[in-house]
């Protein structure tokens, strides 16, 4: 490989919730153990260089007042549409900047929604969503996700045509890649939900951070490619942040074709004097969107790839009693430990804190509607996900 996705980068003192946690979060670790990051979605690798690069050539110059993004920002994005997604027919004014993609749901969810409508989502839910839209009164109606022979999470149509026809629902938060599940949903699948939306004239927020990380050859559909109808009825959330583990910097931005939709979102979003662009998360993503961040992506994408294999067949070997769909996109897994608990007379809370005593970081799954669960971060270097899972193995689940 070209670039370094060996070297565990020293992140403390440098700003990092995720080796500098805040205090209270997790149990004391034990004398004699290193912690290992595995809980916020964020990457323990080394940056791509060219972003780095594009920031400290721009600082470079001693002024940083009022500026406009340039057009090699625009061209970066659809460059990237493009060549990743297949995107054909992007242009500038579809594109919108937003500080973060939750915000961007928000702006979204206010132009399509009154206070206290009924937004559908799937459960599992990210825990973000829940905030976001609990925070600005929206009332969510949950369409569970199941799990066929295979294990592979699937959207319950019918379920959704329900609550859609029953609960007189109009919008739709839509995850995809899927998180925390790690779907990448098929073509078709996309194509039979946006059928529903279409007939019960509910406008869609399909949020698409995570489509750059897909895993094991994997390929992601923009929501916005399946149909005429799906471009026009869908406003879609898209960052570099989780891609190349620039959340520190914030910016991100939504593509919006329809013209009645991105008006009022682009005034939406204006209300509040603050959604603005800083000059350095612009040049931060055209460092990123350069030739060089396509060849680190693809070699990202098959380190992780390789995480997730191990730490799945790892599981499936040892784990007694823990159960998981291998992960088709995202860096995350969802670990579900039911049985586990069960079979040893334990909680979710004994099995977390058993964990941190270990050095083992990760993050409690009932935030996103997991009653038994734990979320783990893969985005690690191999070499330290296989320290993790021996230590789980040794003093966790099989002590």
């Amino acid at each position: 490989m070209k670039y370094d996705f060996t070297t565990r980068p020293d992140r403390h003192g440098k700003d990092s919730i995720a080796v500098d946690a805040p205090k209270g979060l997790f149990a004391e670790t034990k004398e004699g153990f290193s912690q290992i990051p595995m809980w916020v979605a964020d990457m323990n690798f080394l940056c791509l260089p060219t972003i780095q690069e594009a920031i400290i050539e721009r600082t470079k110059h001693p002024a940083f007042g009022y500026y406009a993004p340039t057009d090699e920002y625009y061209q970066s994005i659809i460059r990237w549409q493009e060549r990743r997604n297949g995107v054909k027919g992007l242009e500038k004014k579809h594109i919108g900047y937003e500080n973060g993609v939750l915000g961007g749901v928000v702006t979204a969810l206010n132009v399509f929604c009154s206070k206290g409508d009924k937004v559908l989502l799937h459960t599992p839910t990210y825990v973000g969503f829940t905030g976001a839209l609990g925070n600005n009164g929206y009332d969510m109606v949950l369409s569970p996700l199941v799990q066929d022979e295979q294990g592979t999470w699937r959207m319950d149509f019918e379920d959704m045509e329900k609550k859609l026809s029953e609960q007189h629902i109009h919008a739709a938060v839509f995850c995809n890649p899927h998180n925390p599940c790690g779907r990448v949903w098929e073509r078709w699948e996309i194509e039979k939900a946006m059928e529903l939306f279409k007939k019960y004239d509910v406008f869609v927020v399909s949020d698409e951070i995570w489509s750059d990380l897909t895993l094991n050859g994997h390929q992601h559909i923009p929501t916005q490619s399946v149909s005429e109808d799906a471009r026009m009825r869908t406003a879609a959330m898209y960052a570099p942040s989780k891609t190349f583990n620039l959340a520190g910097l914030v910016g991100s931005y939504h593509i919006v074709y329809n013209d009645w939709i991105r008006d009022r979102m682009n005034k939406e979003s204006s209300l509040s004097h603050y959604n603005s662009m800083n000059v350095l998360s612009m040049h931060a993503l055209i460092g990123a969107y350069r030739e060089e961040g396509y060849q680190w992506v693809d070699e990202l994408k098959e380190v992780l790839s390789e995480n997730i294999n191990y730490a799945c067949d790892f599981i499936r070997d040892h784990f007694d009693g823990v159960t998981l769909s291998k992960p088709e996109g995202t860096y995350m897994l969802f670990l579900d430990c039911t049985g586990w608990c069960e079979k040893h007379g334990m909680s979710i809370d004994d099995l977390l804190k058993k964990g941190n005593e270990y050095g083992i970081l990760w993050q409690d799954g009932r935030g996103f509607h997991g009653p038994c669960h734990i979320r783990m971060n893969l985005a690690l270097p191999t070499a330290w996900i296989k320290e993790a899972f021996e230590r789980l193995d040794k003093y966790v689940f099989n002590a």
